[in-house]
């Protein structure tokens, strides 16, 4: 049963998107209690599991900040140096940070707004209204949605809502596999609050993940903190927390849309996905998704399981192809040429690899890794390099 599933909006906006990944996909939870500091009651992991499930709140606002150090200095330079390319943001989610402000009041009512240094983008939900903003530009897009469907609150099936304390209990603990080690390391102080930090530890020696240590809010039980360590190493390489936060329910003028003057808003059609997937529990469309990535077919698979699942991806451009392209790219001028440059960079941060499964290129970080093969092969995962070669193989 994962973590808050039944809360679709409140789980847009707490910063807990990797608790539910790895909470989702389980753990073997342990009997260390959390040592609490004064005045704060000791809590097991397997308590703190069923705090997060039973999470409930009227609402809430603050700003969350995410921080990123994937270890990949060459990409994020290369980004940096792009000029009026809009890789800003991709270039902080490799190596910077990113700052938004949150506002939540409910599954009707939610806003999210993304702090830029030229502007900020927002994405207001009010009922069956949604606004997506982007103040740089001055123009905005306005989607209406079913009424009564999309986003609306999604209760788990009666089946597996739990009676009692312990059956909440053994319910998340049914929903963990032996691949984690789960553990508490005691209370922590976040944005002002107190909270109990729960520690997720891989337990395969593939996977380039070494901890996910999520601060759990004591009072309200939501994610406030959420770290992502690579292996051996004491600064986490992605962090994502609130620096400030309230649990008062926002005002309504805080999802009311005032476009400023000379403002350019459009009318525009919800995205199929949300439409598609109203009043679905979004774990069972995780889970159908990737059983069928399993079987392979379309040109994607998925191996493994768990922390080291891996991507493969079959019937891309081949390498002799690719420098064709690139060289007739190069030859003209403008645009095209400028493109090929850059994507010639790129490949020049890859290192070149070979081994049984053939030749390639391969692209390593903290916390994940990429194999282009020259037949064409795009394998990644948050593994070693040695177990993508033994999947390429």
């Amino acid at each position: 049963m994962s973590v808050l599933r039944s809360r679709p909006a409140l789980r847009w906006l707490v910063p807990s998107a990797a608790a539910i990944v790895v909470i989702g996909g389980g753990a073997a939870a342990g009997t260390i209690v959390a040592n609490a500091e004064p005045g704060l009651p000791e809590r097991s992991a397997a308590q703190l599991l069923v705090d997060l499930q039973g999470a409930e709140i009227d609402g809430l606002s603050g700003t969350v900040v995410q921080s990123s150090d994937l270890g990949l200095p060459g990409i994020a330079g290369l980004l940096g140096n792009v000029q009026g390319s809009g890789s800003g943001g991709l270039t902080s989610l490799i190596s910077g940070s990113n700052t938004a402000r949150v506002w939540y009041a409910g599954e009707q009512k939610a806003r999210f707004a993304l702090l830029g240094t030229s502007g900020e983008t927002d994405v207001i939900r009010n009922g069956t209204d949604v606004w997506v903003w982007e103040s740089s530009a001055n123009t905005g897009t306005h989607f209406k949605l079913p009424a009564g469907k999309a986003g609306d609150k999604q209760e788990a099936p009666a089946s597996e809502v739990p009676t009692t304390p312990q059956a909440a209990a053994d319910a998340a603990l049914a929903a963990i596999d032996p691949t984690t080690a789960v553990t508490t390391t005691g209370a922590a102080q976040v944005a002002g609050r107190d909270a109990y930090e729960l520690v997720l530890s891989p337990k395969d020696t593939d996977s380039l993940v070494g901890q996910v240590r999520l601060a759990i809010d004591a009072q309200e039980h939501i994610p406030l903190r959420v770290d992502v360590y690579a292996k051996n190493t004491t600064k986490p390489a992605f962090r994502v927390a609130f620096e400030q936060i309230s649990f008062d329910v926002p005002a309504d003028e805080q999802f009311t849309f005032n476009p400023p003057p000379g403002a350019k808003v459009e009318e525009g059609t919800a995205p199929a996905a949300a439409l598609e997937h109203q009043g679905k529990p979004d774990s069972a469309e995780a889970e159908k998704a990737l059983t069928e990535a399993r079987k392979g077919g379309d040109g994607l698979k998925v191996v493994g399981e768990g922390w080291t699942t891996i991507l493969v991806t079959e019937g891309g451009p081949s390498k002799a192809e690719l420098e064709k392209v690139t060289g007739d790219a190069k030859s003209e001028s403008g645009e095209g040429a400028d493109a090929a440059k850059m994507a010639e960079d790129f490949l020049g941060t890859f290192q070149k690899v070979s081994g049984s499964w053939g030749t390639g290129r391969l692209l390593s970080g903290s916390l994940f890794t990429v194999l282009l093969t020259d037949d064409g092969r795009v394998l990644a995962g948050a593994v070693t390099p040695e177990a993508l070669y033994k999947a390429a193989a």
